[in-house]
């Protein structure tokens, strides 16, 4: 059971915070305001804290997130084994809320091996499978994933999140069948990231041969403007906060979870206006219908090495892989141009 010894305000500050607001804290807030001695000082007094209660477990995860924030990665996992050496593997939250904290920093396969204990302790936990599940696809086990989201899915048939990952991750095998019907038992307030709403989308059109403005789309397009309007000033505050590192520079912007640059050039296109309506198909047999800029951003987006970046990115770095690939010199100044010149070249065919 969790200890009820009375915490100092800097580490329950800190643990209150990560708890709230994931992967932000009173350290990332204080180097989001360029308060580096606050930070600095509110891990003095938590590492304080700690020293003086080794056995306090919810300040040693806390202590240990703010540790990873700043950098201090073996620190950080000094505390985690520490919590782990006190008997408190069969803490169902304490297990994950560890591993979510290694997962957000790019530490996958110590995360893995927390949410493995998870597993362990609580077998029937559909989180704590479905975390496991996350942290074998990051991993490139997805077999393995696929294994545990479905078994997260017999658990708990409501697991949105789950659901939402299957559904992306069949579509990668292209599986789109199967992707499509997992998608479909989704509601648009489940999605908080565009991705699989813009393949859900593209597969109901495809599939059941609607037209872009059929209202049975109208729920899912709405949901891709409102995950844009849930982006008030605090969130991309947490997300530039969740891009710093202690050195000052970014991380890869691949591992910011939500705040890409799709919704920008969605709000852009739709201001623009509609307009005519094409379909492709690329020589791996994958079809894509819209106006060229929609086109292009649906490439994009399923884009593995490119899909958090600007349209205009992408262009250009696909552009130079065709290139090498076949010596063809694709423009990149704007989408139809873009889509031509690649048809010439082979990479797909038009269809209309």
């Amino acid at each position: 059971m969790p200890s009820n010894r009375r915490m100092s305000p800097a580490a329950a500050a800190l643990i209150a915070l990560f708890g709230v607001v994931p992967g932000s804290g009173a350290v990332a807030v204080a180097q989001a305001t360029e308060n580096c001695s606050l930070a600095k000082e509110l891990v003095a007094e938590a590492r304080e804290y700690v020293r003086s209660h080794p056995d306090h477990e919810e300040a040693l995860a806390g202590i240990g997130e703010a540790l990873l924030k700043l950098g201090h990665r073996e620190a950080a996992i000094r505390c985690f084994d520490r919590v782990l050496s006190l008997g408190f593997r069969e803490d169902h939250d304490l297990m994950l809320q560890i591993g979510r904290a290694l997962f957000r920093e790019g530490m996958v396969d110590h995360a893995r091996g927390f949410f493995r204990i998870g597993v362990d302790s609580h077998p029937d936990s559909s989180e704590a499978v479905a975390c496991l599940g996350y942290a074998l696809h990051r991993t490139g086990e997805e077999d393995a994933a696929l294994y545990w989201f479905r078994r997260a899915l017999d658990l708990d048939p409501a697991h949105a999140e789950a659901r939402v990952y299957l559904g992306n991750l069949l579509y990668d095998r292209g599986e789109y069948e199967a992707a499509l019907l997992h998608f479909e038992r989704t509601e648009p307030g489940d999605h908080i990231d565009e991705l699989a709403v813009w393949r859900l989308i593209e597969l109901k059109k495809s599939a059941y041969n609607l037209a872009p403005t059929d209202p049975e789309l109208a729920p899912w397009s709405n949901r891709l403007v409102g995950i844009g309007d849930e982006m008030d000033s605090i969130d991309l505050l947490l997300a530039e906060v969740e891009a710093a590192q202690p050195d000052g520079s970014f991380r890869d912007p691949r591992q910011l979870e939500l705040f890409g640059t799709l919704l920008i050039e969605l709000q852009g296109m739709q201001r623009r206006g509609v307009g005519e309506q094409h379909r492709v198909k690329t020589t791996s047999g994958i079809a894509y219908s819209g106006t060229w800029d929609e086109i292009v951003l649906q490439m994009k987006m399923d884009d593995r090495e490119l899909s958090e970046a600007s349209v205009q990115q992408y262009m250009a770095r696909a552009s130079m892989r065709n290139r090498t690939d076949t010596g063809v010199v694709v423009p990149v100044m704007d989408a139809e141009n873009f889509i031509r010149r690649a048809a010439a070249a082979g990479v797909l065919m038009i269809i209309s």
